[in-house]
């Protein structure tokens, strides 16, 4: 049987770990922190991402733990932007919470696959096999390993040495969940404010409100992460402080505040060598701004599992999933580029919506079975 080591318990690591579990493979996922945990508050799934996870089983569970949503946007003064030629289902996804995307997803892995307080330290190739070395002295030998270690991706350094996560200089993003606190939140708003600021409001299924706000080219920092986003709410309501979003960050404890410089990988030469692929921000972490780096990341998921499966030659299988990755990433980076650059409001929603669109309908991008069967 094909024996799988994962790097990283996240979201990608731990859909990668099912994908291949699918797959017949046996999977051992290595986790670093004591705890299975998420970083951030929620995420958006858009409609291949459920797909990938009706495929393995758990896509009823997980609508379960969300709330659909819809991607429209609107300017400073509460006017939509209209984008005319796209269909509803282009603008559709479902907001969860990651902690508890993270817990459904290894459990449906099993926790008896989940070695946790175990990092990654190096791994050693060979012709039929792969070696990996762990922070706890240990080794677990492989026939292949998946780095899903997230932008900081320690497999990554040594399979692409000199590509340490870079900063995306001067876009930093606020974010939280709280209860609901008394305020009216009749709807969900995504607002595209002025001075580089995007950000809004919107509700979970369990009745709590998910705000944010992130701003590009933003100046240098000062005061808390609170002080810091109350300084910016003002460029996204024509009303400034007695606006809804404003309201919500105050009322925010501001140890819930979560604040994030955003960091990029650098485009790879290479994701992959005969017994090493990396997946989700371990090979592409890129702006949030486009809210699809976990649906892109699963997608890898999908991908690695269903080539695996097809095939005992582990080497044309990597080979495979990284030409089907870099041209389509390559493509992910320019349409996102466009969303980010987008001079006006409506042109930015155009772009997004583009995106979406794109992302959602493009090709089954799995290859031809006869390029990976052996």
């Amino acid at each position: 049987m094909t024996r799988a080591v994962v790097i990283g318990g996240g979201i990608v690591g731990l859909t990668a770990g099912l994908a291949l579990r699918h797959a017949g493979i046996e999977v051992v996922i290595c986790e670093r922190a004591p705890e299975i945990r998420a970083a951030g508050a929620s995420l958006g799934l858009w409609a291949n991402a459920l797909a990938v996870f009706d495929d393995l089983a758990v896509g009823e569970q997980v609508r379960s733990i969300g709330a659909p949503t819809e991607m429209y946007f609107h300017d400073p003064a509460g006017r939509p932007l209209v984008t005319p030629g796209f269909s509803p289902e282009d603008h559709q996804y479902l907001l969860v919470h990651r902690a508890r995307l993270n817990d459904l997803l290894a459990d449906a892995v099993g926790l008896d696959n989940i070695r946790l307080a175990t990092g990654f330290t190096a791994y050693e190739e060979h012709a039929d096999h792969v070696t990996v070395h762990l922070s706890d002295g240990s080794t677990e030998d492989a026939d292949v390993v998946v780095g899903a270690d997230g932008a900081y991706s320690a497999v990554r350094g040594q399979l692409v040495p000199g590509t340490p996560a870079q900063e995306h200089p001067g876009h930093h993003a606020w974010r939280a969940v709280i209860p609901a606190t008394g305020i009216t939140v009749p709807e969900d708003r995504l607002i595209l404010g002025t001075h580089g600021c995007r950000g809004g409001y919107i509700r979970t299924y369990d009745g709590s409100v998910y705000w944010l706000l992130n701003q590009f080219d933003s100046p240098p920092l000062t005061g808390t992460s609170k002080q810091q986003v109350l300084e910016r709410v003002v460029h996204m309501d024509e009303e400034g402080h007695d606006g809804t979003l404003a309201r919500l960050i105050a009322a925010t404890p501001e140890e819930m505040i979560l604040h994030n410089q955003i960091m990029l990988v650098p485009p790879l030469p290479h994701w992959v060598s005969a017994r090493v692929a990396l997946a989700g921000d371990a090979a592409h972490a890129m702006s949030p701004h486009i809210t699809a780096g976990a649906t892109l990341g699963i997608e890898d998921a999908a991908l690695l599992g269903r080539l695996l499966a097809r095939t005992d030659d582990v080497p044309a299988a990597l080979a495979a999933y990284q030409a089907d990755r870099i041209p389509r990433y390559a493509h992910v980076a320019r349409l996102s580029a466009e969303v980010e650059h987008a001079p006006t409001p409506e042109q930015f929603a155009r772009h997004y919506v583009a995106f979406s669109h794109w992302m959602i309908t493009d090709r089954q991008r799995s290859p031809r079975k006869n390029q990976v069967d052996a």
